[in-house]
């Protein structure tokens, strides 16, 4: 295709469309808040909800605007809403305006995009323009701090968020029969094998795809095993009923020792009570329902599942192999079930369920091989270390991926309930300590074959 070719696909009044779409969204997710609740830091790992309104509104300043006209001044405004100058702990201490001071500062700037999308030259002369990378880069900081925003919720401080809207996940599916077949199938932890060979790993997309997932490069795979299902909730009960918590054996020396430390028995925002577990999801509380994936564990405890069933954590280019590739036909998806974009018809994606759907949910949600689930629900752990794939190059800025290479952090694939349409894909990397549990994370487990 030529240059001239695949700059005439991006339609400027499609992207101010998303863009609006976007914003709608955010708006959405915080109109229930008070200015008080929308101010607090309900969590020293979470920012103030207006700082991350705020943030979204300078960094969509900073690359749609300031840094069109030029070289590259600035990977992230500077001031207030810098993340790099303001860890997140000591964000509640900042002098944050208020929401309607916000809106105006959010409102002005989009204006000024909006206008000078209208004139956007998607030459291939500016690497940022062209096939609207740059706008969508934009679009997809905006849904990424929506996740944000929603773990921040999951956190709140006094009275529990309760959304303006919410959809059944098994409705917007078109499967009723979700809930029984999830019903079915839990516990069973039943496997499938893949293959094995030469498989391609990665995306060459420069539209949307971020520069931790580029290039696309070739990767030799032994044969292995892989979860059909995530690990559901009936899974984690009869490991924490076998003492899984308290079986040193299980756990990895660093595991054991975050494990002890905190006090660790069970999933984050389980509660043990007259003989049940329960768990809540912003304003609901109940029963664990065992047809779930488990939810909001940590890395040390999805190593530990994983040890305790005999098996291990997939490595991330096995996990992408599971979800994408065919090895039928030696081709590769860009989503398990295709090449058309996740939507909540598809998987258990898009914020509206505010919640994990029981396993079987999405019958069209498999993978070439047969692994289901793969995008939706929850972020699965991997045993990967956060790295590069070969031939990496940072772009536009060094601070999305490259500084955060190495072994303090482990990648998570595969997007959750929280995650928007247009931020998730087979190839999509992201990344986490393995302490952390307030992100939607789960995981599947592997072996070898």
């Amino acid at each position: 295709m030529t240059v001239a070719a695949a700059a005439s696909r991006i339609a400027p009044d499609l992207i101010a469309d998303q863009l609006l779409e976007a914003r709608a969204r955010t708006l959405l997710l915080v109109t229930p808040l008070t200015d008080e609740e929308l101010h607090v830091q309900h969590d020293s790992l979470m920012s103030p909800i207006l700082w991350d309104l705020g943030h979204i509104a300078h960094f969509e300043e900073l690359w749609l605007t300031r840094n069109l006209d030029g070289p590259i001044e600035f990977v992230e405004m500077p001031g207030l809403y810098n993340p790099f100058e303001h860890p997140r702990s000591t964000r509640g201490a900042l002098p944050l305006p208020g929401l309607a001071e916000v809106r105006e500062i959010m409102d002005e700037i989009r204006g000024r995009v909006l206008a000078r999308l209208v004139a956007a030259d998607f030459d291939a002369a500016n690497p940022l323009l062209r096939d609207g990378f740059v706008y969508h880069m934009v679009l997809q900081h905006e849904y990424q701090h929506d996740e944000t925003i929603l773990q921040t919720l999951q956190l709140k401080l006094g009275a529990p968020y309760t959304p303006l809207a919410r959809l059944s996940p098994s409705a917007s599916a078109g499967a009723s029969a979700g809930a029984s077949a999830g019903a079915a199938i839990a516990g069973r932890g039943e496997m499938v094998r893949f293959p094995g060979g030469r498989v391609e790993i990665g995306t060459d997309d420069r539209s949307a795809a971020y520069d931790n997932e580029r290039p696309a490069h070739a990767v030799e795979l032994a044969p292995f095993w892989i979860d059909t299902h995530p690990v559901t909730n009936h899974d984690f009960l009869v490991f924490i009923g076998a003492g899984g918590y308290d079986t040193p054996a299980y756990w990895s020396e660093a595991g054991w020792r975050w494990r002890t430390e905190g006090g660790v028995t069970a999933p984050r925002y389980w509660l043990w009570g007259d003989g049940v577990w329960t768990t809540r999801g912003m304003d609901r509380r109940g029963p664990v329902d065992p047809t779930h994936p488990v939810c909001h564990v940590s890395w040390y405890e999805a190593e530990a599942f994983a040890r305790f069933a005999g098996k291990r954590l997939p490595t991330e280019v096995e996990w992408e192999a599971a979800a994408s590739w065919d090895p039928a036909t030696g081709t590769r998806r860009a989503f398990p079930w295709g090449d058309a974009p996740a939507d909540r018809t598809l998987a258990n994606v898009d914020q509206l369920a505010f919640g994990t759907a029981p396993i079987g949910s999405y019958p069209a949600n498999v993978s070439p091989i047969g692994c289901h689930g793969m995008i939706g629900d929850v972020w699965e752990w991997t045993a990967s270390d956060f790295g590069p794939w070969p031939g990496f190059e940072s772009f536009p800025y060094r601070e999305y991926s490259e500084v955060f290479f190495g072994s303090e952090y482990k990648v998570l694939r595969g997007g959750s309930w929280a995650t928007r349409p247009g931020a998730i894909r087979s190839s999509f990397r992201n990344w986490d300590y393995p302490v952390r549990r307030q992100i939607f994370s789960g995981f599947r487990c592997a072996r070898d074959a």
